[in-house]
């Protein structure tokens, strides 16, 4: 039995869920941009007051650990490993594309999106990377990935192989803008947002095999190196 904090913030959804063995307890999330470093300690107040609990109730802590946001990651990791710390409390990372998964599969039970065979269908999440860029990967319905995980230009020709064995479900935050490169037989389109909700099995499954990180050198997955843009506003030094 385990009661987790589950914070998903790699992208411009803020999200934090609580689970009880595996189950969802209570969820808040915000699309509302990237102010994530204010949302995101109210959204945890919000939801220790709701359940009359507080960071020592807690049996872990988990985390998105990616791919996605920079900035984004950073400050939920940076919040987990506060919980974390100051109440000598574990953390796991957890897959990003992965709980994005589960939360279409949770989704899919609940008739929210159509799928006549989620079973026999590969679910290929995806997150945007800017431009026709996207973070993804090939899974199973069981969340199980089949593909590695990789930042990919779409193109015509994506996943060209993987197509020619079933059918395929496209779907998360980077999926939209690849619906008119990518279009083949057997390929669909749904909408699943990210969300600390798909995190909850996974988060649970990873306490009972008691893999857990190692809070003080534990850093996301970010995939591509961060690079810094100059200030629109600020000029050039020459």
């Amino acid at each position: 039995m385990s009661l987790i904090l589950c914070i998903e913030t790699g992208t411009n959804i803020c999200s934090v869920a609580l689970s009880h063995n595996g189950a969802l307890l209570s969820l808040r999330e915000s699309e509302e941009g990237r102010d994530h470093s204010r949302k995101l300690a109210s959204f945890i107040d919000e939801l220790f007051k709701e359940n009359d609990i507080d960071a020592a109730d807690l049996d872990a802590v988990a985390v998105g650990m990616g791919p996605g946001s920079y900035t984004g990651l950073r400050i939920g990791t940076s919040v987990a490993k506060g919980i974390c710390y100051g109440a000598s409390k574990p953390l796991m990372g957890i897959s990003s594309l992965q709980s994005l998964v589960m939360a279409a599969v949770e989704d899919h039970k609940a008739g929210l999106i159509e799928c006549d065979d989620i079973e026999h269908t590969l679910l290929c999440p995806m997150i945007d990377a800017r431009r026709m860029e996207v973070y993804t990967a090939i899974y199973d319905s069981k969340g199980n990935e089949l593909s590695p995980v990789e930042a990919r230009i779409i193109d015509e020709h994506s996943f060209a192989g993987f197509m020619a064995e079933a059918p395929m479900l496209i779907f998360g935050g980077g999926a939209f803008k690849c619906r008119d490169v990518m279009r083949r037989p057997g390929l669909s389109f749904v909408s699943v947002a990210p969300s600390a909700r798909g995190m909850a099995l996974l988060a649970e499954r990873q306490f009972e095999a008691g893999r857990f990180e190692d809070v003080a050198y534990f850093e996301p997955f970010y995939l591509k190196e961060f690079v810094a843009g100059v200030p629109k506003k600020q000029p050039l030094e020459v």
